[in-house]
C-alpha cells in the first residue's frame, strides 16, 4: 500500500483502490480495509461467488448485522460513537464514490 499525503492505496479481494484520506485516520482505514477484505473473502469462499460486487453487498450487511447486534455499553457511548462512527462512514463511502466512478465506467 503505498501512500501520498492525503490519498492511500489499498487492496481489496484483489483490486486496489486509492481513497482519499487524512494522515490522522490511516490506521483507522487500514484497520476498516482489513475488516471488509477479510469478510468479503470469508463470504466469496462460502457462497463460491466471484461477482464482487454482490459479494461487497452481502459483506456490507454482515458487517452493520454484527455493528447493529452488538451489545451496547451504555446508552449515550453508544449514541455519541454511533453518530461519529455514521459521519466516517458516510465521509468513507463519499470518498470510494468519488475514486470507484472512473474506476466502473472502465469495467463496463
Amino acid at each position: 500500500m503505498s501512500a501520498e499525503p492525503n490519498f492511500l492505496d489499498v487492496k481489496i479481494m484483489g483490486r486496489e483502490y486509492r481513497v482519499a484520506c487524512q494522515p490522522e485516520e490511516r490506521a483507522a482505514l487500514q484497520a476498516a480495509v482489513e475488516l471488509v477484505d477479510n469478510k468479503m473473502r470469508e463470504i466469496a469462499q462460502r457462497t463460491k461467488s466471484t461477482i464482487a460486487e454482490r459479494v461487497a453487498v452481502m459483506a456490507a450487511l454482515n458487517i452493520a448485522h454484527e455493528r447493529l447486534a452488538a451489545p451496547a455499553s451504555t446508552a449515550s457511548e453508544e449514541t455519541v460513537a454511533s453518530d461519529e462512527t455514521k459521519r466516517r462512514i458516510g465521509d468513507m463511502g463519499a470518498r470510494l464514490d468519488a475514486v470507484l466512478a472512473p474506476q466502473q465506467q472502465l469495467d463496463l
